[in-house]
Parts: structure tokens; C-alpha cells; sequence
């Protein structure tokens, strides 16, 4: 674990413009930086970095953080990972203390796996630049696939020697443990107990995950050894830090060109990514024969909406463009498909054309996957059973679409194209939508091998809102005036109960009328805030703000970055400022609101326990009296706050 003065040198250091600039493109904007959000799909900027908080925030879609939470966010990794990420950065030494024995129980395992993958990587790719059998055998085998030699380096690309128990042996020499060599899968034991190596012989395609991890590997039997063998490939097993269905091959290389251009082409293999990379295209990234997975949908979804789905002409390349299609049409995710002539792969495509011809080639025929998958089903089809089952699946997949006004154009577009009634397509595309709503996921005969979609007709944000209760956005403005302001003292010479007097700042004056009543937050993050507030803002010149934006627990740090952004950038000459008085009215105000809410809804709970109270009269008369009490309560707070209502 790194100790807490490391910790504190990694936030003293982390600048948020450098951090946010490694990927996102900054233009000054007062006092303040604006760009593009690397979290969602815009196109008028509305993500705000601001260098006196060191921090950024997104006002649409409300992400964003410090340079820790933006890392975490961003890259998709824990709190531990970002701090190591931006001590990378910084060049600072990360000191870590002993682990307690259920830590290290925790830890130890993905650790030691990375740890041992790491070790692999280097050593195939020492193998292929500095052996004779990896330059005459493996380097040979990179360049005839026409592969550069900065792509190699760019992709660690490694070569395994053919003894199968020398990589086992270099490593335990080394002193990695067996029993990890065995759990990444790079090596299994023979009846012998002997740790054979998985790859050798093989080119190695090493699986580097988003955040730079070394995760698994992939590894290709020569051209000369392919005759006859059916497994070309060989990937890492299954393990604790590696799932391929969790992985796509290349993210790591392709992340920022993805955000950049607000699109990914989706390939086969290994090679396909390379080999476009190498032509100029670097947004690509493969699954590798796999179905789609939500997991890798989900990874895609970080940096950009629009896909397209770039495979050969032949049966395979169609067969492989439909797979998971609905998964991602139903994620949200913009769909397009460009198949490359048949005979071709991107790989030998990228190979016979140069950058310009390949990215022009690209934009002339790709074509939106609903139009593609009803040209495809549809074509030449005079069998009305099969044209029945084909229509079916296509409608299926408009079903899924989350914008009704795409759904709508689709719907329009396949009438016109198959010459059916539109009200009969919109009928049948309802029938699946409520069968969907009610989990039951029929699946047509074309579709029987498509996972079912998930998260098919979310409930939108503006629903959500608008549950949002008005005593929750009451305890919101309770910790958004904490936060920004819990440090400052706002009544003096205070008489306490021991009759000295004291002063109190926002904090202390919440907690001790919070407490006066015995209310409590309903969201337990804002009790924590509130107490931490009042034990620590003011004492040696704490500031809440700052205190709480660099705070250790993510939830509050990230609480805290979206309650203190402005929604409208002023220069500090121009900032608002709040005096004494200001603040003592707002925050009795909102003390006698929260008290409200709690009394409304105490009211409200009363009522019907005395409408399903049953035999008990005693139980009644102490309802009754409970609410005649609160009500009194009630109508003198409502005389407070200039509000006269008599219940």
C-alpha cells in the first residue's frame, strides 16, 4: 500500500490542465480551460477544467473529479493504479508500506500475476530483437507480413523459443514463483509435473488492457507449421486478471485515437489491427473471433458511440458482422459495416493500398448496419417463410434502438424497402419491445445465435429527476453550503449550556441544530461530510473545500468536485462573494426547510398508520396526539419561512 506521504506528494503534484491534456484538447476560457468531454459524445464544448481547484467537470454529463478521479474515470482503473499512473507521470518514487496479512491475502494474487506477465513480455520481446533463432525465425515472420519495425516495438510484439521448458526455467531462475507462471497460463504441468510453455514456437501478441496492464497473450505457429493444424492461434487461458470476452486487442494503442475522432473500426484478428495501424488508422481495435461482449460494448462506450464493423466479403466476415449486433445497437451504440472485397482482409487490404486510398475506400462504402442486415437477409429471398424470418430479425434489431426518432426513420426506410404496411412493422416492433419490457427475449431462427440485448429501454434521466424528492435536494444545498463554505464562522459569542460562549461556523451551526431535533441526512456519504465538516474545517485554517475535493474517499471527493463547479465561468474579480449575513440567512433557511421536509413526511407516515392501525385504540390516541403535535410544529415553521398553511 503506498503510504500517506506519498499520497499527499502525488496530489501536490498532479496539475489537472497537464493530466486533463494527455487527452483532451484545451482552449483557454477565462480563467478557466474548456474542451470537448472525453466521457461522452459532443460537440459543443461543455467540459470545464478549472486551475484554481485543480479540478474538471462535465455539464452534460456531470462526470469528472481531480486529477486522481479523472484518471480513475478516464482509464478505467482503481484508486491504487491512478495514484501509480500519475507518480509515473511525475517521476515520483512510490513508497509502499507492509501490507497486513489480509491485504496482502487480497493482493498478492493479481499482483504477482502481473507481475510474472510483465516479466513474460519483456523476455519474447528480448527474445525476437536479441536471439538468433528471433531474428532469423520470428522477426523474419513480422517483416514478411510487411510489419515495420516501429510497429513491432509499438505493440511489444515477442517471439517464444521452440523449447518448451526454457521460459519456466529462465523464470524461476529469475525468482517467480511456479505456481503464478502456472495461474497466468503462460505454462501447464505435464503428468511429469514438469511447466511446459503454452507458446513456444510462436509469435507472441501481447493483450495490454486500458490501463497499460500486461493482461495475456496471444501466440501464432509459424506459416511453415501451419500446414495441416487447425489451431493457429493459442491464447492465454482464463484467469484472474484475463477474460477475453472482458478484453479487445489493441485498446491501449487506439484509446486516444478513438476519442480523437469519435469512432472505432472493429476487426478480427491481431494482425487486421496492426496492419491499419500501420496504414495510418490507429482507432481499431479486435475482438478476436469472439461474439461481442456487454463488457467489451462497455469499454467502447468510454471513448466514443459510432462503430464500424469492418470485416472481409467472404461468409465468414458477413457471419461475423451479425454476431452481438443487437447488444450494441441496444448499449446505444452507432452502428455502421463496411465488408472489404472478397479475398480480402484488412490485413492484405491495408498491405496492397496506401493510407489515403484505404481511409477513402472507408468512407465511400460503409453503410448503416440496419440498411446493411436488410440488404443482406433480403436479397434475392423469394421464399416467404425465410423472407417472413428475415424481416422478423431486422425488425428486431430496429426494436432495440434507443432513439425513437432513428426507430422511426428505420421503420420508414425498411417499408419503402420491402413494400410492407408501416403500421404492420411498427405493430410487430412494439410486440418485441413489451416482450423485451417483460424479460420474455424470444429470438427468431436468424437470430438464435445473437446474445439477448440487455439494458434494451433504460429509464430516462429526466424520469429519474423528476422522483428526486424535495428533501433530498434540501440536504444537497445543506452539503453544497458545507462544502464551500463549512470552515467559516458565521455566528459569534455563542452562549453554550456551561454558559461560556463560543463561535460556531456553517458546520457547527448545521450539526448542532441537526442534532437539537436528532435528524440525520438520508444519504449517509452527506452525514459523513457533515461530520468530518464540523470536527475538522476551521481547525488549522482547514479549508472544507479543498479538504473535500482531495479527500481519500472517492464518493465524497467526487460529491464534493460537482457541488463547488459554477455553471457560469466568471474571472475572481467578477465572482460573487457571500458576507456574513448572507450566509447566517441561507443557512437558517435551509435548517427550517430540512425541518419542514422531515415534519411533511412524518405527517404523511402518521396518516396512514392510523388508516391501517386495526383494533387499538390506545395505539390511535397516540398517533393522534403525535399529530397534532407535529402539525403545531409544522405551522410554526411554516410561519418562519412566510408560508401560512394551516393543515
Amino acid at each position: 500500500m503506498i503510504d500517506r506521504q506519498t499520497v499527499e506528494k502525488i496530489k501536490d503534484a498532479a496539475n489537472i490542465v497537464d493530466v486533463v491534456s494527455e487527452f483532451v484538447t484545451l482552449r483557454k476560457s477565462g480563467a478557466n480551460y474548456k474542451g470537448l468531454c472525453p466521457f461522452h459524445n459532443e460537440k459543443t464544448p461543455s467540459f470545464i477544467v478549472t486551475p484554481a481547484r485543480n479540478t474538471c467537470h462535465c455539464f452534460g454529463c456531470g462526470k469528472g473529479g481531480t486529477p486522481i478521479t479523472f484518471i480513475m474515470e478516464h482509464e478505467q482503473i482503481t484508486y491504487p493504479e491512478a495514484l501509480r499512473w500519475l507518480a509515473n507521470k511525475y517521476h515520483i518514487e512510490i513508497v509502499e508500506r507492509e501490507l497486513s496479512d489480509a491485504e496482502k491475502e487480497e493482493q498478492s494474487n493479481r499482483e504477482s500475476m502481473f507481475i510474472v506477465n510483465e516479466f513474460a513480455l519483456k523476455y519474447f520481446e528480448d527474445t525476437l530483437h536479441n536471439t538468433t533463432d528471433g531474428v532469423a525465425i520470428g522477426m523474419q515472420y513480422f517483416r514478411q507480413r510487411g510489419i515495420r519495425d516501429d510497429i513491432i516495438r509499438e505493440f511489444q510484439l515477442g517471439f517464444d523459443p521452440n523449447d518448451r521448458l526454457a521460459f519456466a526455467r529462465e523464470a524461476i531462475q529469475k525468482g517467480y514463483k511456479p505456481e503464478f507462471i502456472e495461474k497466468v497460463g503462460i505454462c501447464y504441468k505435464n503428468e511429469r509435473g514438469e511447466l511446459i510453455d503454452r507458446f513456444a514456437g510462436r509469435v507472441i501478441f501481447p493483450w495490454i488492457g486500458v490501463s497499460g496492464k500486461v493482461v495475456g497473450f496471444g501466440g501464432r505457429k509459424l506459416d511453415a507449421a501451419t500446414k495441416g493444424v487447425q489451431q493457429k492461434y493459442v491464447n492465454s487461458p482464463d484467469s484472474d486478471i484475463y477474460h477475453k470476452d472482458r478484453e479487445l486487442y489493441g485498446i491501449y494503442q487506439a484509446k486516444r485515437a478513438i476519442a480523437k475522432e469519435d469512432c472505432v473500426y472493429m476487426v478480427e484478428g491481431y494482425t487486421d489491427v496492426i496492419a491499419m495501424h500501420q496504414a495510418g488508422i490507429k482507432n481499431v481495435v479486435a475482438n478476436s473471433g469472439t461474439a461481442l461482449s456487454v463488457h467489451q460494448i462497455h469499454i467502447l462506450r468510454r471513448f466514443t458511440q459510432n462503430v464500424v464493423l469492418l470485416y472481409d466479403g467472404d461468409e465468414a466476415g458477413i457471419h461475423a458482422a451479425l454476431r452481438g449486433t443487437d447488444m450494441m445497437l441496444a448499449e446505444g451504440m452507432n452502428m455502421k459495416v463496411l465488408l472489404l472485397p472478397d479475398g480480402d482482409d484488412p490485413d492484405s487490404f491495408a498491405r496492397k493500398h496506401t493510407a489515403n486510398d484505404f481511409k477513402q475506400y472507408i468512407e465511400q462504402h460503409q453503410t448503416d448496419f440496419i440498411q446493411f442486415k436488410t440488404d443482406l437477409l433480403l436479397r434475392n429471398e423469394r421464399d416467404p417463410l425465410k423472407r417472413s424470418e428475415a424481416i422478423n430479425s431486422i425488425v428486431k434489431s430496429i426494436s432495440v434502438v434507443q432513439n425513437p426518432i432513428l426507430r422511426d426513420t428505420y421503420i420508414q426506410d425498411c417499408s419503402q424497402r420491402m413494400g410492407i404496411n408501416e403500421a404492420t412493422l411498427i405493430n410487430q416492433m412494439n410486440r418485441f419491445i413489451r416482450d423485451a419490457k417483460n424479460g420474455n427475449n424470444q429470438q427468431s431462427t436468424t437470430d438464435a445465435q445473437q446474445p439477448a440485448p440487455t439494458n434494451q429501454h433504460p429509464t430516462p434521466v429526466s424520469a429519474v429527476a423528476n422522483n428526486t424528492g424535495a428533501s433530498e435536494k434540501v440536504e444537497r444545498m445543506i452539503i453544497q453550503m458545507l462544502i464551500r463554505f463549512g470552515e467559516q464562522v458565521i455566528f459569534e459569542n455563542v452562549e453554550t449550556d456551561d454558559g461560556n460562549t463560543t463561535n460556531l461556523t456553517v458546520a457547527q451551526f448545521f450539526a448542532y441544530n441537526l442534532a437539537e431535533d436528532g435528524l440525520r441526512f438520508s444519504n449517509e456519504l452527506f452525514n459523513r461530510i457533515l461530520d468530518e465538516a464540523t470536527e475538522k474545517c476551521g481547525a488549522d485554517g482547514t479549508k472544507a473545500e479543498s479538504y473535500f475535493i482531495n479527500h481519500d474517499d472517492i464518493n465524497i471527493s467526487r460529491i464534493a468536485v460537482e457541488l463547488t463547479q459554477d455553471q457560469f465561468h466568471l474571472p475572481d474579480t467578477q465572482q460573487p462573494q457571500l458576507d456574513i449575513e448572507t450566509l447566517q440567512q441561507q443557512a437558517m433557511h435551509l435548517v427550517l426547510d430540512f425541518r419542514m421536509d422531515y415534519l411533511d413526511k412524518r405527517l404523511k407516515e402518521i396518516k396512514r398508520e392510523i388508516t391501517n392501525v386495526q383494533n387499538s385504540a390506545e395505539r390511535t390516541r397516540e398517533l393522534m396526539t403525535e399529530f397534532m403535535e407535529k402539525s403545531e410544529m409544522r405551522n410554526a415553521l411554516a410561519k418562519k419561512v412566510g408560508s401560512n398553511i394551516i393543515l
